[in-house]
């Protein structure tokens, strides 16, 4: 059963950014489970920035799941990238990214790689950037799996990566790596810009799409810009997808209305 979850930044430098609640886990698990969400997403700045015995309270008082955690406070807050040229720094990105694993796994909660994937350029070809970038994955997929988990990466489109952008160039990369522990995450917003047909994008996709971000074309809450979802919704039926749509959204105009916009319109398109 398709589930919704909502976005909660704890990142102070990624201020601004497309998440729904910042102002602290409790107040967004509060909020999102007076307004009937089933999860919340969680932007971290690492694995200390929240205790388990806190998480756990949390995820008991509520009632919500952890739906994912965000790795992207390590390229915002340490510069780190899976691809950089300096293996001791493509190093330290792992072993953040794992650290990230360790947080969210617990609670059954895989992690997101978006941003520190990277990009190639300068003494950087794309087959290098992605040489390494599969290295990555190899390690990190495996581990996520001790806790029965994905781990979950992200095409971003043209203007955040130059590596993998579409759902079918995601998917032929999966195809090369050594683990099968890794799932897509198809961002609605990026495939609005990269994607000729979101629907059969998703549906080429299949079953290694493994988390949704559930938000309009201009970035804001669903219903607030022009995607048709109708067609997304029946696409994903399709496939038998049965995770999150998470909107990982703009506060616009302000984060408690677009937390209502967002249910919403996921009680409308799943009803």
């Amino acid at each position: 059963m398709i589930q919704s979850a909502i976005t909660v930044s704890l990142v102070e430098e990624a201020r601004g950014g497309p998440f729904v609640y910042w102002n602290g886990l409790e107040d967004a698990f509060d909020r999102a489970a007076k307004l009937g969400f089933d999860a919340v997403e969680i932007f971290a700045p690492g694995p200390d920035a929240v205790s388990q015995a806190e998480l756990k309270s949390l995820t008991e008082r509520t009632g919500l799941k952890v739906a994912a955690v965000g790795t992207g406070a390590g390229m915002v807050k340490h510069g780190l990238s899976l691809t950089d040229v300096d293996a001791s720094k493509r190093k330290a990105a792992r072993d953040f990214v794992r650290s990230m694993i360790d947080f969210g796994g617990p609670v059954g909660a895989p992690a997101i790689i978006g941003s520190m994937q990277g990009r190639w350029g300068g003494d950087l070809s794309l087959d290098g950037a992605l040489d390494y970038l599969a290295e990555a994955l190899d390690e990190l997929g495996p581990h996520a799996a001790t806790y029965n988990v994905p781990l979950i990466y992200e095409p971003l489109n043209r203007y955040e990566t130059n590596l993998i952008r579409t759902v079918d160039e995601g998917v032929k990369f999966l195809k090369r790596l050594k683990t099968d522990n890794i799932k897509l995450l198809a961002d609605l917003f990026h495939m609005n810009i990269e994607e000729a047909n979101v629907a059969d994008a998703l549906r080429q996709g299949g079953d290694a799409i493994g988390h949704i971000h559930f938000v309009d074309s201009n970035r804001q809450a669903a219903g607030l810009g022009h995607t048709d979802f109708a067609p997304i919704i029946e696409a994903l039926r399709s496939i038998g997808y049965d995770g999150y749509l998470c909107a990982e959204a703009f506060p616009l105009p302000d984060s408690d209305t677009a937390a209502q916009k967002t249910i919403e319109a996921f009680k409308s398109l799943l009803a």
